[in-house]
């Protein structure tokens, strides 16, 4: 390919496609040249951010199909909410397969779909234009998972054998906005929001570098979910109240807390283990990631938290509500971790790096869609089984076709 630097468009505007343009700070071949959401405030805002930081020329676009059709657009990152995402992507590839843009590729944040049935058609639709696909699971890219990973698989495994338990674990006090809240509008709870980055981060860590993601095949999963925290009348009150009366978790809860074991066998017959819990109900000083990696002589282990930079507030210091320390913070005074870079350590910088860089190479990215509807296999899975209270085997019967009772209102544990 003749192309020096990739232009890039990004649908969204909110939470998460902030995160992308401070990340892009870190990438070196490419631009933002667009931005599209339904919030013309909220666009207008994350083109200043692009513009402030240095990241590309970017402007608003009315349309998705206005913004792929520009010449300098090359490839659009997906950030919208996850109850739109096949609209965008369907204009996405009507804008390509019309004629009226030429793009190289297109990268989802997670979750690739609410189920199965929307992971594949996602899928389908990026075949279907020819497009290049990315899946934006940040996580695999966290720089702590990918050194840990290399240098246990290098010197410990090397000598004494590979890994056999993965544990993955993301809990914090619960998402930004309303609509991640609606079991109908998300997908699902934490365990949908959430529990996609660690069954696969974990699946990562067990993964030999450089073997395909086929070599490790599911056996089974098991898990359970609750809703532990919102439920409670007085936390119900408060999201009832940040949505302007929409969210009802009195009646119509998601899950705040879920657990999974994936089970897992390699190639050479050797049974492994990846235990992921989520949460919506920890609270902390914010955030927290945290993985383990357990071999026959050794062991890796992660989290956020334990920050290299600490600070300490008395109670005469007073100060508004931020998230300028750690994403998801809950307090402005006592002992504070700060994470220095979260753009850098939570992966976002280099997974934008791969992306960007696969695009410009002419290759499919390592992390692409066939992963993302991985991903989302498993996660149904893991729905069905804590709805039966039991392990199912992978893949199960009617996965195509499953969809979660809290996507579809039904599910009330405080009614059982």
């Amino acid at each position: 390919m003749s192309k020096q630097r990739l232009g890039v468009g990004i649908v969204g505007a909110g939470f998460v496609a902030r995160f992308h343009i401070r990340a892009w700070q870190g990438v070196r071949n490419g631009d933002i040249l667009g931005i599209v959401s339904k919030d013309t405030k909220e666009s207008e805002e994350a083109v200043q951010l692009a513009r402030q930081l240095g990241v590309g020329s970017a402007r608003v676009f009315e349309t998705i199909t206005d913004m792929a059709a520009d010449p300098a657009i090359d490839a659009i990152w997906i950030c919208a909410p996850n109850f739109v995402r096949i609209e965008v992507m369907e204009e996405i590839v009507q804008a390509v397969t019309s004629g009226k843009a030429q793009l190289i590729g297109v990268a989802c944040e997670k979750p690739l779909g609410r189920n199965v049935k929307e992971a594949r058609r996602m899928l389908e639709l990026a075949r279907e234009a020819d497009l290049l696909d990315g899946y934006l699971e940040n996580q695999v890219f966290m720089p702590a998972v990918t050194r840990g990973r290399d240098i246990v698989w290098a010197r410990g495994a090397r000598v004494t054998g590979r890994p056999y338990l993965a544990r993955a674990a993301e809990e914090h006090a619960g998402p930004h906005m309303p609509w991640f809240w609606e079991g109908e509008l998300q997908g699902g709870g934490v365990l949908n929001d959430m529990m996609c980055h660690s069954v696969e981060a974990a699946r990562y860590m067990l993964t030999k570098p450089g073997a395909a993601r086929e070599s490790l095949m599911p056996v089974s999963v098991n898990a359970y979910t609750n809703c532990l925290k919102w439920q409670r009348p007085e936390y119900a009150q408060v999201l009832f109240e940040n949505s302007a009366g929409k969210t009802d978790y009195v009646n119509r809860p998601a899950e705040d807390f879920a657990r999974s074991l994936i089970e897992y066998e390699d190639k050479e017959g050797h049974r492994l283990v990846v235990e992921t819990t989520t949460s919506w109900c920890y609270v902390g000083a914010g955030l927290r990631l945290s993985m383990e990696l357990l071999g026959p002589e050794y062991s890796l282990n992660i989290d956020t938290l334990d920050a290299n930079l600490k600070t300490f507030f008395s109670r005469k210091v007073a100060g508004a509500e931020g998230e300028d320390l750690v994403e998801k913070q809950n307090a402005e005074a006592g002992l504070m971790p700060i994470v220095n870079d979260e753009a850098a350590e939570y992966g976002y910088t280099a997974e934008n790096r791969h992306m960007v860089e696969s695009f410009l190479a002419g290759t499919r990215p390592l992390e692409n869609f066939s992963d993302g509807l991985n991903v989302t296999e498993l996660l149904m899975a893991a729905y069905k089984s804590a709805e039966e209270g039991r392990t199912i085997p992978f893949p199960f019967d009617g996965i195509e076709d499953f969809m979660p009772a809290v996507a579809r209102g039904k599910w009330n544990p405080a009614k059982k």
